[in-house]
């Protein structure tokens, strides 16, 4: 990963928690979709395993008590439970999307922690803006 992807991302990502009052799926989050956005599979398949992880979280809610760290911990697992699988069963089952996997082990969950903190809607789209400011300002400034 680019350094100025990271650097540039923390600091959108810090600016947009402070004036617009939402996550945008975590700190670190927007730079490393920024990273990817010419990579739309990838984009798919992270936001399906944060979905998924999501969805089983809810599931589990019902009869645990998870809450705070618990939660988090859960949810950085469960998403990257998912991310392995579909690494390790999509291209099994679909040998032409190969790259329909998720960004690394970590985004997914982190997404899955803010989706279940501020709801879906409002975390895609607080995501999808800080990455592409993210993306923008690397390519404009410093020419990556």
């Amino acid at each position: 990963m680019s350094v100025e992807f990271l650097v540039v991302g923390l600091v959108v990502a810090s600016l947009f928690v402070e004036f617009a009052g939402f996550y945008p799926g975590g700190l670190i989050v927007p730079a490393y979709v920024a990273l990817h956005l010419d990579q739309p599979l990838r984009l798919v398949g992270t936001l399906a395993a944060a979905l998924a992880a999501w969805g089983v979280y809810v599931l589990l809610a019902r009869w645990f008590i998870l809450f705070g760290r618990r939660r988090f911990v859960l949810l950085v697992l469960l998403g990257a439970a998912f991310g392995v699988a579909g690494y390790r069963l999509v291209p099994a089952v679909w040998p032409t999307a190969v790259e329909l996997r998720t960004i690394g082990w970590v985004i997914p969950g982190l997404l899955a922690n803010a989706f279940e903190r501020q709801g879906v809607g409002v975390t895609l789209l607080g995501a999808t803006t800080a990455s592409v400011v993210t993306w923008f300002v690397v390519r404009l400034t410093l020419g990556w």
